[in-house]
């Protein structure tokens, strides 16, 4: 799903079999990062927090700690980082788009009144406008990794979990990825869709849930 050479996060991914097992992790492992980060490249306006000097912040934007922000990334006006936040470089923080324990690969797009919780976006993910991850299940129950024919189903024993997005995953306006959704790289997400389950690599999810392969 992700190349681990475009996030500052690769030394704890690497750690684990699947990718939703860090996000417990994810608090602690920003601050040991940050304190090991150059005073001549970063900021350190407020506690636990690092800005990149060539990133550009808006002065409506929030940014709580734990946080990192990557080089040449830009963050919006009114963007609401609750904190838990490990942003790469280069990338898109939009206005009005909330963040709270993620951790966003280079390049990633979250450019208009998006919501991001619980979730890792791999290297130049993007997600249209309106689009969000829902991060608890409307039971409050755990949440569970399940393909679409139920053959797969992963307890992840998380109770907030979103979404995981592989690297050139594009992700249509208005989308909701529920609880659980797994989507493979260089997939394409149908604006207005309801997404659970494990969307495959390469795919197509069409209005009213249809996967098709990228080269039918």
């Amino acid at each position: 799903m992700y190349s681990l050479d475009h996030t500052a996060a690769k030394p704890l991914l690497e750690k684990y079999e699947y990718p939703w097992e860090a996000l417990g992790d994810i608090s602690d492992y920003i601050i040991e990062l940050g304190n090991t980060l150059s005073p001549d490249e970063y900021n350190h306006p407020s506690e636990d927090v690092w800005i990149h000097k060539t990133a550009k912040v808006f002065d409506s934007a929030y940014i709580g700690g734990p946080c990192i922000i990557g080089a040449s990334t830009e963050v919006r006006q009114c963007a609401f980082i609750r904190g838990s936040a490990l942003v790469g470089e280069n990338c898109v923080v939009g206005n009005s788009t909330e963040l709270k324990n993620v951790i966003i690969f280079d390049n990633v797009q979250v450019p208009h009144y998006n919501y991001v919780g619980d979730s890792i976006l791999g290297f130049k993910s993007h997600m249209g406008a309106g689009s969000i991850t829902s991060n608890v299940k409307s039971d409050k129950t755990l949440v569970h990794v399940k393909s679409q024919d139920k053959i797969i189903d992963i307890d992840t024993k998380r109770k907030k979990f979103g979404a995981m997005l592989g690297d050139y995953v594009e992700v249509g306006c208005n989308s909701v990825l529920n609880p659980g959704t797994v989507i493979g790289k260089n997939s394409n997400i149908y604006p207005l869709s309801p997404v659970r389950g494990i969307v495959p690599e390469g795919s197509i999810y069409k209005t009213g849930g249809v996967i098709v392969n990228k080269e039918q």
